[in-house]
This record gives C-alpha cells, sequence and structure tokens, in this order.
C-alpha cells in the first residue's frame, strides 16, 4: 500500500499506483510547459502557483476516472493540465477580489506584483488551457465552456449575494456548486471521456465530482475555522477576516435570525466588526468552534461525501473505484 496524491491517498495495487504517479508527473511537467511564455516576467508570473504546488486532486481525480478505460490514451493527461490550469487561473482571479495576501503558503500574484498582473496572469493560463484543449476535441471544448460558464456564475452569484427571499444556505451551495463543484465534475468527466470510458461511467464519474466538490468546499470552510493549520495554505480564520461567507457563518446566522439568543446575536455582531485584531479574531474563532453551527458543517459535509460515494455503485469494484471511494472519506476526515 502506498501513499499518493493529496490527504495522503491510499493505493493498494501496484499497477495503479505506477499509472497514477506517472500520471501525475507528467502533468507536472504539462504545467510547467504550458505555462512557459517568451517573456521571462510572464513564465515567472504564471508559475509562481504552479512551483508552490498544492493538492493537485483536479489531476488524480482526472487520473483515477482514465482507469475505467485506457489510461494510457493520449488526451488523458492533456484533460488533467487543462482543468488544473483552469483551476489555477481562477486562483489568480480569487486573490484580487478577496485582496489575500498568501497562497499555498507563499505570497499570492497581487500581493507579490499587483492585481493587474494577477488578472493578466490568471487570463495568460485560461488561453493557454484553451489551446490544449482544442486538441482534444469539440465536445472537450463544449463541456469545458459549460464548465466555465457555470464557474463564473457561481462567482457572480457569490459577488452580488442572495436574491431578496432567498434562503442564503441554498444561494451559497449554488454558487459552491458552481466555482467549485463544475471543475471537479469536469475532471471525473474528462477522465472517463479522454479514456474512452462507456458514456454510462462518463455520467457517474461527473454526478461523483459534482457531489465530491461540493463535498471539498465544505470541508474546507470547516478547517478555515476547525485546523489549527490550514492546509491550502492560509491561517485559520482568513475567510472570516476577509468576510467571505462559509457554511458555519451562514448556518450560525440562520440560527441567530431564528432562535436570537443572545450567545448567538453576539457572536454575529462580532463577525460584522472588525476581526482585523488577532485577538479578536482568535475569540471568534472559539465562539464558532464551540457552536452546533460547526457540527451542523460537518455533518454537510459528510451528506455530500455519501452522496458521491453512492453515485459509484454500479460501476464495476476494483482498485480504481476502491480509491475514488476513499477520496470520500479522505474529504470528510479533513473536515473531521
Amino acid at each position: 500500500m502506498t501513499v499518493v496524491g493529496p490527504f495522503g491517498l491510499s493505493v493498494r495495487d501496484q499497477a495503479l499506483e505506477a499509472d497514477v504517479q506517472t500520471g501525475l508527473a507528467a502533468v507536472e511537467a504539462g504545467l510547467l510547459d504550458a505555462t512557459k511564455s517568451d517573456v521571462p516576467f510572464i513564465t515567472e508570473a504564471a508559475q509562481h502557483l504552479v512551483r508552490a504546488g498544492g493538492k493537485r486532486f483536479r489531476p488524480l481525480l482526472v487520473m483515477l476516472a482514465s482507469q475505467f478505460g485506457d489510461p494510457y490514451a493520449p488526451g488523458v493527461v492533456p484533460a488533467a493540465v487543462v482543468v488544473e490550469l483552469t483551476h489555477l487561473a481562477t486562483l489568480y482571479h480569487d486573490d484580487v477580489m478577496d485582496e489575500a495576501d498568501v497562497r499555498r503558503g507563499v505570497p499570492s500574484a497581487n500581493a507579490r506584483w499587483d492585481n493587474s498582473v494577477a488578472v493578466l496572469t490568471g487570463d495568460f493560463l485560461f488561453a493557454r488551457a484553451s489551446h490544449i484543449l482544442s486538441d482534444l476535441g469539440p465536445e472537450a471544448v463544449r463541456v469545458q465552456a459549460e464548465a466555465f460558464e457555470r464557474l463564473v456564475t457561481g462567482q457572480i452569484l457569490e459577488t452580488v449575494g442572495p436574491r431578496d427571499g432567498r434562503d442564503p444556505v441554498d444561494h451559497y451551495l449554488d454558487v459552491i456548486g458552481g466555482k467549485t463543484g463544475s471543475l471537479i465534475a469536469v475532471s471525473g468527466r474528462f477522465g472517463a471521456m479522454t479514456s474512452g470510458a462507456d458514456e454510462s461511467v462518463v455520467d457517474i464519474l461527473t454526478q461523483y465530482g459534482e457531489r465530491l466538490g461540493v463535498a471539498f468546499q465544505l470541508a474546507d470552510d470547516v478547517l478555515d475555522i476547525a485546523s489549527d493549520s490550514h492546509e491550502s495554505g492560509k491561517t485559520p480564520g482568513t475567510d472570516l477576516r476577509e468576510g467571505i461567507p462559509t457554511l458555519p457563518v451562514l448556518l450560525l446566522r440562520a440560527q441567530a435570525e431564528a432562535h436570537g439568543r443572545p450567545e448567538d446575536l453576539e457572536l454575529v455582531a462580532m463577525l460584522d466588526g472588525d476581526l482585523a485584531d488577532d485577538a479578536r479574531l482568535a475569540e471568534a474563532l472559539e465562539g464558532l468552534r464551540a457552536h452546533p453551527a460547526l457540527e451542523q458543517a460537518r455533518r454537510d459535509t459528510v451528506r455530500y461525501a455519501e452522496e458521491a460515494r453512492a453515485t459509484l455503485t454500479p460501476l464495476p469494484e476494483g482498485y480504481a473505484k476502491s480509491a475514488l471511494v476513499e477520496l470520500c472519506d479522505a474529504v470528510v476526515h479533513r473536515a473531521g
């Protein structure tokens, strides 16, 4: 049994391990190649987050999904490069919108250079992803375009907030379905599709990725409050300090509005105040860690991960299916 990929995923078959490791190494080389430019500064900016590392969760899912067809098919690795380039591009843009200073343990591109460089570098990565995508055929282009539309729609929905009368929690789940679920769904879809898997398998792995993506983001929401050291390189409470809505906070607000308990209202008021002071942020984190809203967010994370696992039922038994099931367990473990 060997540990590979994000979250210490254990692979119990040597052939599968070799395929995954070889595939991820090829993706890494492909990312460096795709981020090279004749302009040295563009190369430096475009490779800034590539070289900072990351979980490579989406390429891993592409590799595992390809096991249900021909994992050596020529489109598998380029498809994995496309989804990771797209993800990286969104990080450059997200950090500008969030005014983030740190990403993956290094200064964000906007902090190291400026907002214009960060936005344009993200655009450069989108362009390179599109160039690679064009070689995968019109169906792949269509799938990516639809996912990109959903991703941007999710970002816009987050920016404008819920419309009057809309449940903020339902709105938030729509947001992360677009921002996170869409691209992880494409990872499963591309892995199966480019490997030549049956259409039924492609559909199953798309649904699996969608649900796993939502669970993945909800686990991040829990980690931002519950962890001592954030896996993404952010310190705990980063989202709180930046005023980014997350599920535990939305659940707290809903409970405060529904029941009006003084302690809930006091905690909401603290979150709405200035959290720039480290001591005040620590007090807010302590309050949220003790609040039932955090445990409810954990339960919701588990529910989406279990839904992802359930979609796998029709797939043939084997090491690849077991690894996909373990990914569900790994996501839940992060929120534990």
